[in-house]
């Protein structure tokens, strides 16, 4: 009894750990989209995404009280691609810094285009 009362509880730990992994997860076809990907395979495996949000960001370091040690500044590309798949499947956001996936994120149901 003890020893299925183990099998159960790592199962259902598996499961809860794929199901966190997942939602950092895009599927298209066969293949998934995940952090680290490059813009070119999320182009190629899920085609054009619906619409397109971007901007530079900037980020840096200021070394304070430093006279030796000056800070620095780097821009950064940030895109936001969303993917409507339609009315009966949630949108999917993919955020990409530099052409690299850095997050997925699961929207509110999709929509028919007019």
């Amino acid at each position: 009894m003890r020893k299925h009362a183990i099998i159960c509880s790592v199962a259902i730990a598996a499961g809860v750990a794929a199901g966190a992994a997942s939602a950092d997860a895009l599927r298209c076809g066969a293949n998934v989209i995940s952090r680290g990907d490059h813009a070119a395979e999320v182009l190629h495996h899920c085609g054009e995404p619906d619409s397109v949000y971007s901007w530079v960001a900037r980020r840096g370091v200021i070394a304070a009280r430093s006279i030796f040690l000056p800070g620095f500044v780097e821009e950064v590309l940030v895109e936001e691609w969303t993917y409507n798949l339609g009315p009966h499947k949630l949108m999917r956001q993919i955020r990409l810094e530099n052409g690299i996936v850095r997050d997925v994120k699961h929207l509110g149901y999709g929509y028919r285009e007019r």
